[in-house]
């Protein structure tokens, strides 16, 4: 794209980047495609231009509300592309390397240092408000003006990106970024939960509501470890298919059967033992404790409104029944997005099934789509 020179004074010439974004102005409004002005890179900084970028629930869910990520701004946080530049200090990537987009983080408190960025504690702040930043860091401009940016330490639905250090991992050159961009948050976040917090073994009585890409990325990663029962539970007939292929060993459609009593058919009266909710809504988070084993677990994970209540049958607590929330899938992005990587590339990991691919101007579409479950991923290609 475009690069003009803002000023020739000094050392260092500055140079302003141009490149076509999707704003949203405010809660409930559409994505508009506009052209944008970005910065150098600050401290800790790197400028990336975009390849492609996943379409999340995330995402959708704060265009819906406009909050808590302050509107007009650019979201999108499953990026992919390559480094065109990198701010000072940066020594983890260099210019022309290929990188997925991930969250960011700290690095120095003790979560970050003990392995688990995900609970960094200064997550919610660095990558739902974006507001976390060094006094030098680059703006992401329109019409001159600073707009809200920097979503998940990226904010990745334009063709360019400033983006923290600490959000990029650096993948092989030969990488397909636009089949792998999901991996920074739908997919870590499904199989994460699975092989970090839930673990299932070849006893356990699985369950997933919800298998849209975080779901459906949960039921592979549940399979790789050959439970007993792997049951996908959803509302819409072709992503049960695509979970039975990936791995489930059974799937209930919500729409037109009872999803309690066929759990308790399929587990032999027991119920779950390990279950795992992405559909962010109360009532199933509460029908999954229902349907728990005694001494089973309910991990839930999907954004609801600020303030929605779980209600949670207090007398199960009392048979050992466990609740509890996750963040990212518990994961490192390095080590499990490299190690995603490699399973793909080995064929192992069918990344392709889940996605449709958008052009940017396509991106309310591809929103929609993803509402009506059209399509599962939506992949927006620069």
């Amino acid at each position: 794209m475009r690069q003009m020179p803002e000023s020739l004074n000094g050392e260092r010439k500055h140079m302003t980047t141009t490149g076509r974004g999707a704003l949203v102005t405010g809660a409930g409004a559409p994505f508009e495609v506009v052209e944008l002005e970005f910065d150098e890179p600050g401290s800790g900084e790197v400028l990336v231009r975009l390849v492609a970028t996943g379409l999340c629930h995330t995402d959708l869910g704060v265009q819906a509300i406009g909050a808590p990520f302050a509107l007009p701004g650019i979201l999108g946080h499953e990026g992919a592309g390559v480094v065109e530049r990198v701010g000072p200090g940066v020594t983890s990537v260099a210019p022309g390397d290929r990188v997925l987009m991930s969250f960011t983080s700290c690095g120095d408190c003790a979560p970050c240092r003990g392995g688990h960025p995900a609970y960094c504690t200064t997550w919610f702040p660095r990558n739902v408000l974006g507001d976390v930043r060094g006094a030098d860091s680059g703006a992401t401009r329109l019409g001159g003006e600073p707009t809200h940016a920097h979503f998940f330490g990226q904010s990745a639905f334009a063709e360019y990106s400033i983006a923290d250090e600490r959000a990029l991992v650096k993948v092989d050159g030969s990488a397909d970024l636009a089949v792998l961009a999901p991996l920074g948050c739908g997919v870590i976040t499904g199989v994460g939960a699975m092989w970090n917090e839930l673990r299932p073994g070849p006893e356990d009585l699985v369950a997933v509501y919800g298998v849209g890409a975080v779901g459906l990325a949960a039921i592979w990663g549940a399979a790789r470890r050959r439970p007993a029962v792997l049951i996908a539970i959803d509302r819409v007939p072709e992503r049960l298919a695509l979970a039975l292929e990936l791995g489930a060993t059974h799937a209930i459609d919500a729409s037109s059967e009872d999803v309690a009593a066929r759990i308790a058919e399929l587990t032999g009266g027991r119920g779950t033992t390990l279950a795992f909710d992405t559909t962010a809504s109360p009532a199933v988070g509460a029908a999954a404790m229902d349907s728990a084993a005694v001494g089973g677990t309910v991990l839930v994970v999907g954004v609801a409104a600020p303030g929605t209540p779980l209600p949670v049958e207090m007398t199960g607590l009392l048979l050992g029944k466990a609740l509890k929330g996750i963040t990212m899938g518990d994961a490192n992005p390095p080590e499990l997005i490299r190690e995603l990587v490699e399973l793909h590339a080995a064929g192992e990991l069918p990344l392709e099934r889940m996605q449709r691919r958008y052009p940017l101007e396509e991106i309310e579409q591809a929103a929609q789509d993803m509402h009506h479950g059209v399509t599962v991923k939506p992949v927006i290609v620069f």
